[in-house]
């Protein structure tokens, strides 16, 4: 047995001891306390942003994305201490990073908008809203996309970044929303007396609003009637039940009052191809 070669490697063995386990107790002890002190902060943050309202869906995001940053920065401490390299491993990352962004380019935008949307509240679950023409009541927002059931009980699953990109109309926001339904009557009918029947039909209807008023006026003229506007001011949920009460009522007030309406008199029917 060749000792000096022993002696050496042992030598050797001390040397490397003396010189790392302080610095692996060191990264030991960083490491308990860190982590601790991340629980702890993440705790905080979490009640924080409980306390001020922030949005319910973003507050698990936000602590998470928060305790995992700070428990990197804490595992980045204990790399150096430990005399770790990390140039490498950054360029790594940096590169990992990059690549994932242009693949994600799309899902990173719905994500920066659904913080967005959290964050700013231009709505909440339960508003009716109006988005790119798409009409509904908002069900449930998400980080990617909002979710929206539209009168036809369809649920419409829009990306967040096309809402941050329209004009976004909160109906729920005011309380209430004003019905548009068009109406014709004869030229040879006097509009007040068509107004006063057309009032007296809205009035007939519930759940329309008597503040503002309804409002009825002229729209336009074309070869045949003259086209009505009739606005009375609803809430949002009862949108589709007075839209069809209020034209069923206007039918049967034209009907009890003879006010007539132009319609073809007669249909062309042809043959259909193959």
């Amino acid at each position: 047995m060749d000792w000096d070669k022993l002696d050496e490697y042992a030598q050797i063995a001390i040397d490397k001891a003396v010189f790392y386990l302080p610095r692996i107790l060191l990264a030991l002890l960083i490491f308990w306390v860190g982590f601790k002190v991340v629980h702890k902060l993440v705790d905080l943050l979490r009640k924080a942003l409980e306390r001020t309202g922030f949005s319910e869906t973003l507050r698990p995001f936000m602590a998470s994305t928060v305790g995992v940053l700070l428990k990197g920065a804490v595992l980045f401490v204990i790399a150096t201490v430990l005399g770790a390299d990390l140039t490498g491993l950054f360029a790594i990352l940096a590169a990992a990073a990059f690549a994932i962004g242009m693949a994600l380019q799309g899902s990173l935008g719905n994500f920066a908008s659904g913080i967005l949307i959290l964050t700013l509240k231009p709505f909440k679950v339960g508003d009716w809203i109006d988005v790119d023409e798409r009409f509904g009541r908002v069900v449930e927002i998400g980080i990617f996309s909002t979710d929206v059931l539209t009168p036809g009980n369809k649920i419409l699953i829009i990306p967040n970044s096309l809402i941050t990109d329209s004009v976004v109309t909160n109906f729920t926001e005011k309380g209430m929303i004003r019905l548009e339904l068009e109406v014709t009557m004869p030229y040879e009918e006097s509009f007040p007396k068509v107004r006063e029947i057309l009032y007296e039909a809205l009035g007939q209807v519930d759940h329309i609003l008597p503040e503002p008023k309804p409002e009825v006026g002229i729209l336009n003229f074309d070869s045949h009637n003259v086209q009505l506007i009739v606005r009375p001011y609803v809430k949002p949920d009862n949108f589709w039940e007075v839209t069809f009460k209020a034209h069923e009522a206007i039918k049967k007030a034209y009907n009890r009052n003879d006010i007539k309406v132009a319609y073809s008199e007669g249909v062309e029917i042809g043959k259909i191809g193959e």
